[in-house]
């Protein structure tokens, strides 16, 4: 979609990655990385750029991260168009505009809403959400369409992401979320989130030589 042509094939690209882990000797933290058209002439076109670049960072995280209740609002700020939606890019600015939003309001973050007025962006934790349906912690895993109104009425309500992990939402707007503390679910879904990271299956774990 980004238009920019890959510097190295896949399998260079992952041991780049790789010896960047290696090399930060970093056992706690994450890698991020980025595809660039590279340097040029700060013109709209990258015609005027010599060659694409690939950055790669290791940013390490002295303990991690538990959950935490927090307060969100609404946010005011339109959502990207689906089209500009379905890649990570540099086009961060509705993002930051959000969470200064929140933050500027007392909260944590804002909750984003379509077109539509229903609930915005999700995770993808309706497979680790299976294991508590077959533990009888939840009574079934589904996805649709979520209003505002409904949102308010949850028992629990959390923000999951690579950031934070799980941060259970004890308040959104001036409606206080089920019984105003963390519940269960949070918990329960932070711990299967942990076991999956050090003990997932090997197609999404990579070892690193130290």
């Amino acid at each position: 979609m980004a238009k920019i042509p890959l510097p190295f094939d896949r399998s260079t690209i992952r041991s780049i990655l790789i010896q960047t882990a290696s090399a930060s000797n970093c056992t706690q933290g994450s890698l991020r990385y980025w595809l660039s058209v590279g340097p040029g002439d700060f013109q709209l076109s990258s015609s005027g750029c010599a060659n694409p670049a690939l950055y790669a960072v290791v940013i390490e995280s002295p303990s991690l991260l538990v959950p935490s209740c927090c307060k969100v609002v609404t946010s005011s700020i339109p959502i990207k168009s689906p089209q500009f939606a379905v890649m990570k890019s540099v086009n961060y600015l509705p993002n930051a505009l959000t969470k200064v939003e929140g933050e500027e309001n007392g909260a944590f973050t804002g909750i984003w809403l379509d077109d539509e007025g229903f609930v915005a962006e999700a995770r993808r934790v309706l497979t680790l959400a299976e294991h508590l349906v077959a533990h009888g912690k939840l009574s079934g895993v589904i996805s649709r369409n979520v209003s505002v109104q409904e949102g308010k009425m949850a028992d629990e309500m959390m923000l999951i992401g690579s950031g934070i992990l799980v941060k259970p939402v004890v308040q959104w707007d001036d409606q206080i979320i089920g019984s105003g503390q963390e519940g269960p679910i949070a918990q329960a879904l932070y711990d299967l989130i942990l076991e999956d990271m050090k003990s997932g299956p090997p197609s999404v774990r990579i070892p690193v030589p130290y």
